[in-house]
């Protein structure tokens, strides 16, 4: 498969790069499996930065019982470095989109930007659980 059949929805993710210093966008999925990702970044950074990220919301999932009540449900993940940020999103039911950023960015209008693209996709960010398929390698 070319890389345009891989990342057929990066195109869509550019969207949020419109942001100004906004640098890079992926999709991924809760497994760390890259579904997508903006252009400006390869293809082998996108896939270590989606495993990476996988670990970050699963870490961020498990703490939402320190932030309050059992029936709170995690939404976002906000990390600060020195020279930037990096934003993750819930974007469907096992999907995620983050966003990185220059310490110079507009933060509500990224988080902004990612919620207008989540929304506009849909059910095209939703990834559903990986299911076995009963046959061995």
């Amino acid at each position: 498969m070319n890389d345009h059949g891989e990342n057929e929805l990066g195109w869509m993710l550019d969207e949020a790069l419109k942001v100004p210093e906004a640098r890079h966008a992926i999709l991924l999925s809760a497994d760390g499996m890259l579904r997508a990702h903006s252009r400006g970044i390869g293809r082998d950074d996108a896939d270590r930065q989606a495993a990476a990220l996988s670990g970050l919301q699963s870490i961020s999932r498990s703490t939402t019982e320190f932030a309050g009540p059992t029936e709170t449900r995690w939404r976002q993940t906000l990390v600060e470095f020195d020279g930037g940020y990096v934003f993750l999103v819930a974007a469907g039911a096992g999907a995620y989109l983050a966003v990185s950023a220059s310490e110079h960015v507009d933060m509500e209008a990224v988080t902004y930007a990612m919620q207008k693209l989540v929304d506009r996709l849909g059910k095209e960010l939703t990834t559903p659980p990986r299911q076995s398929t009963g046959l061995l390698a």
